[in-house]
């Protein structure tokens, strides 16, 4: 059976990396075309093809199962500060389409990848460098406000890089500081991708993943200890009730 899983895992993963690569460069390519031609708010619905091929391949190739609990929470009318915990690519891929439109807090160095990062760009993410922290911090408050306003979500992963789904990081407040000053809800979300298809890992194996969306936290009235702690608390009781290991 464990013959079996490795098997169909490195099939699966072979061809999934070949679509991957392949619709990466056609999309990136197409992305400075689309950025001049197109309006805002048809960028992202654009290069959401290409996420939405990805996921859809990984569920077929590779044999996963994705249950999300919770959409009745998600109002695109509303932008809200998307939180997530980081586990993997798929969450990014994942949230893109869920959430549409939302800008998503990356490191800057990732706009710079070649086909990649032209995509990227389409979906005015908050490019931060974070070796300056301090300045990041003021980036995230300034364009971040600016987002929400012009009614885009910000999507923001508190543990500030990826963790493989056994490990604990501490959470950053730059969510909840964000929150508070522009006055937006807080949408948590939770998941266990990371054991279907890991950080850094060319292998994706066969299971299923659950992602859980949580109830919007309000931000009015709180201070942003409160805010923070209120979403931590919901985020860690979650993620311990996730499944662990691919089942």
């Amino acid at each position: 059976m464990r013959l079996g899983i490795l098997l169909r895992s490195w099939v699966g993963s072979t061809i999934f990396f070949v679509y991957y690569m392949l619709s990466t460069v056609f999309f990136g390519v197409l992305a400075p075309l689309a950025t001049i031609l197109l309006p805002k708010n048809y960028r992202q619905p654009v290069l959401n093809l290409h996420n939405k091929g990805l996921l859809c391949l990984f569920r077929l190739l590779c044999g996963v199962k994705v249950e999300i609990i919770g959409r009745e929470h998600i109002n695109k009318n509303r932008p809200v500060v998307l939180v997530a915990n980081h586990q993997s690519e798929w969450e990014t891929y994942i949230l893109q389409v869920l959430m549409t439109p939302v800008s998503t807090v990356l490191k800057k160095e990732l706009l710079s990848v070649p086909f990649f990062g032209w995509g990227l760009r389409m979906v005015q993410p908050i490019a931060i460098d974070r070796s300056k922290r301090t300045n990041a911090l003021k980036q995230i408050m300034s364009q971040g406000k600016e987002r929400l306003e012009d009614g885009r979500s910000v999507l923001i992963f508190p543990e500030g890089t990826r963790t493989k789904p056994t490990e604990t990081k501490d959470f950053n407040k730059g969510a909840a500081m964000l929150a508070t000053s522009a006055k937006a809800p807080i949408l948590p979300v939770v998941h266990n991708a990371g054991y279907a298809w890991p950080s850094k890992s060319f292998f994706k194996f066969p299971g299923s993943i659950r992602m859980v969306i949580g109830p919007v936290i309000e931000s009015e009235g709180k201070k942003t200890s409160e805010l923070h702690d209120e979403m931590e608390q919901w985020m860690r009781a979650e993620m311990a009730k996730l499944p662990v290991g691919i089942k």
